[in-house]
């Protein structure tokens, strides 16, 4: 639909990188921008920048998140707040995977629940939900966020079942590297981050993302534009790794000991 069709939109984690990005782009169309994010400070100075709505709330507080879809119909939901913690299943601890999937899932799901049906309603509307390349491809040591973020991406499909037959289309986003703040939220806000993750690389930008979802909500109603993969030229999913045995192979008996 053009974004003459849309009046009001809902993007999380707002107050900084892809979300932040977003808000602006949106704002540029028109659209009144509700922007959620936890940083007070933040928010306050996008709201100053853009014109947008800022609501400092947490994702995971499901009853401010009820009151504001309750008070607003919005026609486009980009979900987009996101954490990590990243580390080898075998080290997890409980609290990461309850940040994880409190955050990365189970704020998305609930969200949906509390947006679409209206979009359903109205026969107007646009999910868009920012997962990952982690959702589709196997690479080490974070096993959390790789499962979380296959559960958008499942979710995306499967919002499509439940909205056929009428004009709301789902988008997923799966970025790779983008250069943006996150690694330093996730790792440390240390100079050796950012060049260990984005100083000497080709990178997509903020706004290259945004510039995507602008292109998938504005295409004619009849297009649903519903996965997009979007990485840096020099960034490829993949590889074999093949690993030697640390020790022999035990042999057994006929009766099952250990030779």
């Amino acid at each position: 639909m053009p974004f003459s069709d849309y009046k009001t939109a809902l993007v999380t984690g707002a107050s900084s990188g892809i979300g932040a990005a977003v808000v602006e782009r949106l704002c540029r169309e028109g659209i009144e921008v509700h922007a959620i994010a936890r940083s007070a400070g933040a928010l306050k100075e996008l709201a100053e920048r853009t014109g947008c709505i800022a609501h400092v709330i947490d994702v995971t507080d499901r009853a401010a998140i009820a009151a504001l879809a309750s008070s607003v119909e919005f026609d486009i939901l980009v979900n987009n707040a996101g954490v990590d913690r990243p580390k080898k299943f075998l080290q997890a601890d409980e609290e990461d995977i309850d940040l994880l999937i409190d955050v990365n899932l189970r704020a998305v799901l609930h969200i949906c629940r509390l947006v679409v049906p209206g979009m359903v309603a109205r026969d107007r509307g646009h999910v868009v939900n920012i997962s990952s390349i982690a959702g589709n491809y196997n690479f080490g040591g974070n096993s959390t966020y790789h499962a979380v973020k296959a559960g958008v991406a499942m979710l995306s499909n499967q919002l499509r079942i439940d909205a056929f037959g009428k004009r709301v289309r789902i988008t997923e986003i799966c970025p790779g590297r983008v250069a943006t703040d996150i690694f330093n939220h996730v790792h440390g806000d240390d100079p050796s981050v950012r060049e260990r993750f984005i100083d000497g690389f080709e990178l997509p930008q903020a706004a290259d993302i945004a510039d995507a979802i602008a292109f998938a909500i504005s295409a004619p109603v009849a297009v649903n534009i519903g996965h997009m993969e979007i990485t840096p030229t020099l960034q490829v999913m993949g590889g074999l790794q093949t690993a030697k045995p640390e020790t022999s192979a035990a042999t057994y008996d006929a009766e099952g000991a250990k030779r």
